[in-house]
């Protein structure tokens, strides 16, 4: 926020009702300004709704139908955050938030929004780094090993079942207990191959075995997740998730934009990714509790993809990590449509709520309608009505007050981002692409040795003793057949012989002979 955004409120006298809504946003120490009061149809340019900043680990959502602001919402609380010196990291799903790193453009549009809502705007780029998932687009590329990614994650990609889920741990616990780095998607097939082959079945007899079945199920969707370009998300090197806690020179914040336009056919695994990084986050990050701001904020865009068909330990994965980051400095929010897309443990998690409007267009809408405004604490607003009546950029809000408290229920006629409100030029986000720090780091793929290397060269190495052994055989057996047609010359030359003694006039004469004598004794 500027200083001159600090003046004080103009003059007015409030409604009884919006004073006492107001009063729940009054905050002391730094804040994000979210816009102003919505009281009768009037917008309430003195009644300011704020978000304090030390609240923003409580986590938050998101939410409201397609075209009613949330992306414009995640960049005006993005900016914010970086002017306050806190990173953010965004998924630009839709390829419109890369404009963040570029001044805004200013028209009369912004300048009515402003007015309406007592926003002095200025424009203003921020420091930006741009990602992509495996290198498919542009960006620096994001890659992790098979062996980070860990069986829950991937078996949320692979779309396993649970019993094929607990093979897969299998299948990773042996690998690691035997050296075997599972760094790409090759690595995991060489091992499942060799689990299944005669010479690895004994492998894992005493710790339950992995039947050809199992297998053949879990290399199908391995084998057709490679050939669809997704092999290129896991190799080395592999990102480093602090990456995504730096700051500029000049103390802002820096925010990472994942640029996954190029995977949209690949919901499954953008979403999954974007939990892998939360989830490194968590492994590597110390524990600091309550800070005055947080170290990082994590935008989840399209969140019903992340627990869309999700195990029962995916989703005990994401509610432990939701739930235990938050004392590592970490704030996450979840963008989708309507708060039914995520689950109830991991909702009851989030203390900051920005619902856009919503649209009842039929029963199932109606129905999703009612369950919304079940979420919200007791409010003065006829909410079920409001949320189907808000404009785009308006929305209704509760979060968490310096206190820790919920704040009364809010409509609010939203700020106007300060940064471009479109897609960057791809020229210069190519150009700043090229020019980061981390582009020599991460742009090219290594393949080192692994679990495939290791296993092909076993294998090998037994291909080269089977032969070497077959060679001494050949050997020894013509060596032994030489012997034995020499000894068989040599007995048909003796039986050559005796026939030719047996045959002769003399010896029938000296057989008789012989015969005749011993006749005469017996």
């Amino acid at each position: 926020m500027s200083d001159s955004e600090n003046t004080a409120e103009s003059a007015g006298v409030l409604p009884e009702p919006a004073r006492e809504i107001a009063a729940g946003y009054a905050v002391s120490g730094a804040s994000l300004d979210l816009g102003a009061l919505l009281w009768d149809g009037t917008c309430l340019p003195n009644a300011r709704i704020r978000i304090p900043l030390a609240m923003l680990n409580r986590h938050g959502l998101v939410a409201g139908a397609t075209g009613t602001g949330k992306t414009r919402t995640l960049q005006l609380i993005a900016e914010q955050l970086l002017a306050g010196g806190v990173p953010v990291f965004l998924a630009d799903i839709k390829g419109d938030v890369s404009g963040i790193a570029a001044p805004g453009a200013p028209g009369d549009r912004v300048a009515e929004r402003a007015g309406q809502v007592g926003q002095v705007w200025e424009a203003e780029g921020f420091p930006s780094e741009f990602y992509t998932l495996g290198g498919i687009g542009p960006g620096i590329p994001l890659r992790a090993t098979v062996t980070s990614f860990g069986p829950v994650l991937l078996s949320k990609v692979l779309e396993l079942n649970q019993t094929q889920e607990q093979s897969l741990g299998l299948i990773f616990h042996y690998a690691d207990s035997k050296g075997l780095e599972l760094t790409d998607l090759k690595d995991l097939r060489a091992v499942v191959a060799f689990l299944v082959s005669d010479t690895g079945k004994a492998e894992l007899k005493g710790i339950g075995g992995l039947s050809t079945a199992t297998a053949g199920v879990i290399l199908r969707p391995v084998t057709a997740f490679e050939q669809q370009g997704a092999g290129d998300f896991f190799g080395e090197p592999e990102f480093e998730t602090a990456e995504l806690l730096r700051r500029a020179p000049d103390g802002r914040g820096l925010v990472s934009v994942l640029e996954p336009a190029a995977v949209q056919d690949k919901p499954r695994l953008f979403s999954t990714f974007l939990m892998w990084l939360l989830a490194d986050l968590f492994h590597d990050l110390p524990e600091v509790g309550d800070l005055e701001k947080p170290k990082l904020v994590f935008f989840f865009d399209e969140a019903h993809l992340l627990f869309d068909g999700a195990s029962k330990a995916f989703l005990e994965s994401i509610t432990r990590t939701v739930r235990l980051i938050r004392s590592k400095g970490v704030g996450v929010f979840f963008v989708t449509q309507t708060p039914r897309d995520v689950p109830a443990e991991v909702l009851a998690q989030l203390g900051n709520r920005v619902q856009h409007a919503l649209r009842a267009f039929t029963p199932d809408d109606a129905k999703a309608l009612r369950s919304t405004v079940k979420t919200f604490p007791h409010s003065q607003y006829d909410l079920e009505e409001l949320l189907t009546r808000l404009g785009i950029g308006e929305a209704v809000i509760t979060v968490l007050s310096e206190n820790g408290a919920p704040t009364p229920v809010a409509a609010t006629r939203l700020r106007a981002p300060r940064s471009l409100m479109g897609p960057w030029p791809a020229a210069e986000l190519e150009a700043a692409v090229k020019g980061s720090s981390l582009y020599g780091r991460y742009a090219q793929a290594v393949d080192r040795e692994s679990a495939y290397g290791k296993l092909s060269a076993g294998q090998e190495a037994e291909a080269t003793r089977a032969a070497e052994a077959a060679d001494r055989a050949a050997v020894e057996g013509a060596v032994r057949g030489e012997g034995a047609r020499g000894a068989g010359k040599a007995a048909e030359e003796d039986a050559s012989l005796v026939e030719q003694v047996v045959a002769s006039g003399m010896f029938r004469s000296l057989a008789r002979s012989v015969g005749t004598q011993l006749g005469r004794e017996i």
